[in-house]
């Protein structure tokens, strides 16, 4: 096993740790619940951590979570109802088209 991040929160944690093993790649979050302990450890060592099973898709995992860490910034405007989009957005939030393909 080997760690691949810290995060700063629990919900985070657990989101990154969701997305890499929908992607095939097993993940764990360790240190859940130590914030509880934060004023016994220094705050930085009470985080919760994300682990994959796996040393030898580190690298994958790394990539992975580098890219939902940091999505795509698109804009682009509705070809159902000319609404300009801006951001991750695959959908229009006005009428539910699908963004056009590039």
């Amino acid at each position: 096993m080997k760690r691949l991040v810290q995060a700063p929160n629990l919900a985070l944690a657990t989101l990154w740790a969701d997305m890499l093993t929908h992607a095939g790649i097993e993940a764990s979050v360790q240190r859940a619940y130590a914030s509880s302990i934060a004023g016994e450890l220094p705050p930085d060592q009470a985080l919760p951590e994300v682990w994959i099973g796996d040393d030898t898709l580190l690298e994958r995992a790394r990539v992975l979570l580098a890219q939902l860490r940091h999505p795509p910034v698109r804009h682009w405007r509705c070809p159902g109802c000319g609404e300009a989009i801006d951001g991750p957005f695959e959908q229009c939030w006005n009428c539910g088209t699908a963004m056009p393909a590039a």
